[in-house]
C-alpha cells in the first residue's frame, strides 16, 4: 500500500477488511455465556484480565446463586468471592458487582440500562464494559476497544492512538455505524485466532494484503535474526562438541 492513504481510501479498505473477516468468520459472536442483560454485565466485568473460557466456567454456579440484581444487592462481596476466585482480581470484582447491583436496584428498578453513559455511572463499569453491554443488548451504538481491537486497529493502520477512547473514535470514523458491532467482534476474533500479540500468523491471514502490518515487520525480522543466531550458535556448539570427542578418541 504505497503512498499516503486518503480518508476515502482508508474507509474503503476498512470495509474490505471487514468483508473478508466476516466471510472467514461467519460465526463471530461474543464468547461469554449469558441469558439475561444482568448476566452479560456481570460476565463482562469478570472478563477483565481473564479469559472468556474461565469466566464461562464460573458463571453457571454464580448465576444460579444470584439470579437477579436484588440477590447480588442483598449480598456482601465476601458472599460472591468464592464463586469467582479463579477469575483474578476477584475481590475487586466481587465488590464492584455487588455495588453495581445495589445501584441497579436503587436507581433502575433492578434493570440494566442500555445507555452507555448511564452504564458507565455504575461502580466498576468502565467505557469498554459499557460499550460491550450496549452493542450486544441493542443499546447505544459503540465500537468498544479491548486489547485485541486496540492492537489490530494499529496494525491495520486505522489508528495511531494509544488511548482506547481515541482508538474507538478512529474506528468509528472508518466504518459506518451499522458495521460497528460486528466490526468489533470480528477484530476480537481475528486477534484471538490469527493476529496474535507476539507472533501474528500473517502467512495465513485473510487480510494480509490489505494490512500495512504496522509494528509487525520489525518484530518479525528480529525473531528471524534471533532464530538464525540460535541456529548458528547450536551449529558451533555441535562442531565444538564433535571436535572435543574426536580429540578425546585420539
Amino acid at each position: 500500500m504505497p503512498g499516503r492513504e486518503t480518508a476515502a481510501e482508508k474507509k474503503q479498505r476498512a470495509l474490505a477488511v471487514m468483508d473478508r473477516l466476516e466471510a472467514d468468520m461467519p460465526d463471530a459472536r461474543i464468547e461469554l455465556d449469558y441469558r439475561t442483560p444482568l448476566e452479560l454485565l456481570v460476565a463482562v466485568i469478570l472478563s477483565a484480565q481473564c479469559t472468556d473460557k474461565r469466566v464461562n466456567m464460573v458463571t453457571p454456579a454464580l448465576f444460579q446463586r444470584f439470579p437477579d440484581a436484588r440477590a447480588y444487592a442483598s449480598a456482601e462481596p465476601t458472599d460472591v468471592e468464592p464463586f469467582i476466585r479463579t477469575c483474578g482480581l476477584y475481590r475487586a470484582k466481587a465488590k464492584n458487582i455487588v455495588a453495581a447491583a445495589r445501584a441497579l436496584v436503587q436507581e433502575h428498578a433492578g434493570q440494566v440500562p442500555l445507555q452507555r453513559a448511564v452504564l458507565e455511572g455504575l461502580p466498576g463499569v468502565g467505557r469498554k464494559t459499557a460499550g460491550v453491554v450496549c452493542i450486544h443488548l441493542g443499546g447505544d451504538a459503540a465500537f468498544p476497544v479491548d486489547t485485541h481491537v486496540k492492537r489490530l486497529a494499529y496494525r491495520l493502520g486505522f489508528t495511531t492512538q494509544e488511548d482506547p477512547d481515541k482508538v474507538e473514535l478512529d474506528m468509528q470514523a472508518v466504518l459506518p455505524e451499522q458495521r460497528w458491532t460486528l466490526g468489533h467482534q470480528l477484530l476480537v476474533w481475528h486477534g484471538r485466532r490469527t493476529c496474535f500479540a507476539r507472533s501474528p500468523e500473517c502467512e495465513r491471514c485473510v487480510v494480509a494484503d490489505l494490512c500495512p502490518k504496522k509494528g509487525v515487520r520489525a518484530s518479525a525480522a528480529a525473531k528471524r535474526a534471533e532464530a538464525a543466531g540460535s541456529s548458528g550458535a547450536a551449529t558451533v556448539k555441535r562442531t565444538r562438541s564433535t571436535g572435543a570427542r574426536a580429540r578425546a578418541r585420539t
